[in-house]
């Protein structure tokens, strides 16, 4: 059984199915007014590994993951691109869909979008007015009472005073129009019609207007997973406010308990700083392939350091994940051509008749809260080595499938062959500084040097050329 790290009780739990059977988890989707940057996909990678591993340990999944296709990005550069909000959206929308099948994520069961569920989203707000929770202000707008519930910020662990100045700074930053709220921490749950709207509004009984941007991810949660589901996931950024919003409105209007258990990753930096437009390292996976890259090696990357670990990007990490891929696309084709086997098998025959087998100890790593720096050195440390069976080959293809990893063809003599046991040696060096054990790390880059091999660290991983 998975044990995961849980944001709320900061500990790592057994990640069960509430009803025994499956696991039903929601992970909070684009929004779609321009492609997602490798940051958004850090956390979509992650997730996508957290239900290969679920799956492959025999539970089946239930993945809910929504389009935020309404709010004020979408209706902003909607109405500048000369578009109607739903054909831009689309488009977004699909080239989304493209990126993540290059990632090779599997696909979400029910993939929910705001602007269809904006009735559900009414009658939400309907039942926290009637109970008390939220209330119309002389806008047309309505807010939730953040004093109403006195769980308030359990998932963030902020002290009442953080919190509460936070919220107000947030709401201001997001609703800058909001002028008749009861408290500056409240929230918004429908925003009144506005000029700049153009199109963009719906009936509702305050008034024409739109969702806030909190309220349809319960609204849909509330549809596809019910009161109580398992597993709620999504980037460390959206823990305050947006899911504490989420597990205000939620638990006030169905009296359910929301997720029990929360799934974070953390940030993804780019050569040691943070991303933005302004710096021009906002990168999207088309800007990686158009530098020579592919998706799969930006997937290796993206799961290379621990999920709810910061990690920075950088393309010295790129070059290090297509030697690596290499590395296992060698020994993978020998071991093919010795057992006459064909076509890697799918993940679902994985899920039927696949097992560790050599690979226990990669997998224990797996189950481990997901640790896939340890798996991909449990590996390379064996690949030289692995004996020459279907069993095997079918066991390397069980972790490859639970990393999301495919292989390219092997590379031609001209490319520098790196062998398996000098990865595993360089894997493991790159472990111990990761730890700090500069004892241990010396030794294995003078071994590493003794075999003819040279190790060039950057910031976030490191590259083996012979000496």
């Amino acid at each position: 059984m998975l044990k995961l790290h849980d944001t709320l009780t900061r500990s790592e739990r057994e990640l069960r199915p509430l009803d025994g059977k499956t696991l039903r988890f929601y992970c909070c989707g684009p929004t779609v007014y321009g492609p997602a940057h490798i940051g958004n996909f850090r956390t979509f990678v992650g997730q996508d590994v957290m239900r290969r591993v679920v799956e492959l340990s025999g539970t089946p999944t239930l993945h809910v993951r929504n389009i935020t296709d309404v709010d004020d990005k979408t209706i902003r550069d909607s109405i500048k691109a000369g578009q109607t909000l739903a054909d831009f959206t689309r488009g977004w929308t699909a080239k989304f869909h493209a990126d993540c099948q290059a990632l090779n994520l599997l696909p979400p069961h029910v993939e929910p979008s705001a602007v269809a569920h904006i009735p559900h989203q009414v009658r939400m707000i309907e039942t926290l007015v009637a109970r008390g929770h939220a209330y119309a202000g002389s806008d047309g707008s309505v807010y939730f009472r953040i004093a109403s519930f006195k769980d308030y910020g359990r998932l963030s662990h902020l002290e009442d005073r953080e919190l509460r100045l936070g919220a107000s700074e947030a709401a201001s930053a997001q609703d800058s129009d909001e002028y008749s709220k009861d408290s500056l921490a409240d929230f918004v749950l429908w925003k009144a019609r506005k000029p700049e709207d153009g199109d963009n509004f719906w009936p509702s009984p305050w008034g024409e207007g739109r969702p806030g941007w909190h309220l349809e991810c319960s609204a849909m949660i509330q549809e596809y997973l019910g009161d109580d589901f398992d597993l709620h996931g999504g980037g460390v950024d959206l823990i305050f406010p947006h899911h504490e919003n989420e597990i205000a409105q939620s638990c006030c209007a169905t009296h359910g308990k929301f997720a029990h258990h929360w799934m974070h990753s953390a940030h993804l930096m780019v050569d040691g700083g943070k991303m933005s437009k302004s710096l021009g390292n906002l990168y999207t996976l088309a800007d990686l392939e158009q530098r020579g890259y592919t998706a799969n090696e930006v997937r290796y990357v993206l799961i290379s350091g621990h999920y709810h670990k910061p990690l920075n990007f950088t393309f010295d990490s790129l070059t290090a994940a297509r030697s690596g891929l290499q590395t296992l696309a060698k020994h993978e084709a020998a071991l093919r051509e010795k057992i006459g086997a064909s076509q890697p098998p799918s993940h679902g025959e994985l899920i039927t008749h696949g097992t560790p087998g050599l690979f226990a100890d990669a997998w224990e790593n797996l189950l481990n809260d997901l640790n896939v720096p340890g798996a991909l050195g449990c590996v390379f440390s064996k690949i030289k080595d692995i004996p020459a069976t279907r069993d095997a080959w079918l066991s390397l293809w069980f972790i490859l499938d639970a990393l999301g990893l495919t292989l390219p063809p092997p590379a031609g003599s001209e490319t520098v062959d790196v062998p398996a046991d000098i990865q595993a040696l360089a894997e493991k060096r790159w472990q111990a500084k990761q730890a700090k054990d500069w004892a241990a790390s010396d030794t294995l880059r003078k071994e590493l040097e003794a075999a003819g091999w040279l190790i060039k660290d950057s910031k976030d991983s490191y590259t083996i050329v012979p000496k």
